[in-house]
């Protein structure tokens, strides 16, 4: 049996899981980052020799059965939660809504996009998507905290609808309907200006970097490409889409240089 490098990581997976590790806390004993250990069980990223023996001695295996035809390794069933005072997951930090900067995020994007008649409520979705996950994959801390559903027409931010309907209210933005190469469209007109003071330099960039590239994609561009992406993939159809699969994804989609991340952990 030739062993690829998709299944030596899910061997290697299994191990950690059985030693009762985090990714986190592998990658802080092997001296690379968290995002590293990630594309190596994903099959994504090839392990080197030195790596290897060092994994041997962390994890408790052979090399021989690790490459074994008969491998075999149950995984350990993790304690529940709370029985060490800990979640039993390996995320970094769970999303948590932060509504300010959501509205901030939303009327940033609305006034940059405010002449393109392109960017549509399904637009404004998918960009507000891009913006959180690729900020999460780049800094592993979450933009706005939206927790995103995979629906039909690609990820939708939950509780999207109240917050707009609050700044209607608020006359921060105005909802209007157009016609659009024949649909109707709802629309979302800003009012007035975003707190720049509620984001880093790192925030709005990432922001700045996702509308350079796709403010001018239609709404069905929009949802094809995101309908590739790995966590809409990855995601049941009406489930909330994990942050964390932002770390298995591939060009084009992926946004940070793992490979220049290691280097930097040498």
């Amino acid at each position: 049996m030739k062993l690829d490098s998709g299944e030596i990581g899910k061997r290697l997976a299994t191990l950690r899981k059985a030693k009762g590790l985090t990714q986190e806390e592998l990658a802080s004993q092997l001296g690379l980052n968290r995002t590293a250990i990630t594309q190596i069980e994903n099959g994504n990223r090839d392990i080197t020799a030195l790596e290897l023996r060092r994994l041997a001695d962390i994890l408790g295996f052979s090399i021989d059965e690790l490459v074994a035809d008969e491998f075999r390794c149950e995984e350990a069933t993790l304690p529940e939660s709370g029985s060490r005072g800990e979640e039993p997951e390996e995320r970094i930090s769970v999303p948590e809504l932060n509504v300010e900067k959501f509205k901030n995020v939303l009327l940033y994007i609305l006034g940059k996009c405010a002449g393109k008649p392109n960017v549509g409520e399904t637009a404004l979705y998918k960009l507000l998507y891009f913006c959180d996950f690729n900020y999460y994959e780049l800094y592993e801390e979450h933009l706005t905290g939206a927790s995103y559903r995979k629906l039909n027409f690609g990820p939708v931010p939950r509780k999207a609808e109240a917050i707009i309907k609050e700044m209607v209210e608020e006359m921060q933005i105005q909802k209007i309907k157009t016609e659009y190469h024949g649909y109707t469209q709802t629309r979302y007109i800003p009012l007035v200006k975003p707190d720049l003071s509620a984001f880093s330099a790192a925030e709005k960039e990432v922001i700045d970097n996702v509308l350079d590239r796709m403010a001018d994609w239609s709404a069905k561009m929009l949802t094809e490409y995101s309908h590739n992406d790995k966590p809409w993939k990855a995601t049941d159809m009406n489930a909330t889409i994990d942050y964390e699969l932002a770390f298995y994804r591939e060009p084009p989609y992926s946004v940070r240089a793992y490979e220049e991340d290691e280097q930097d952990n040498l």
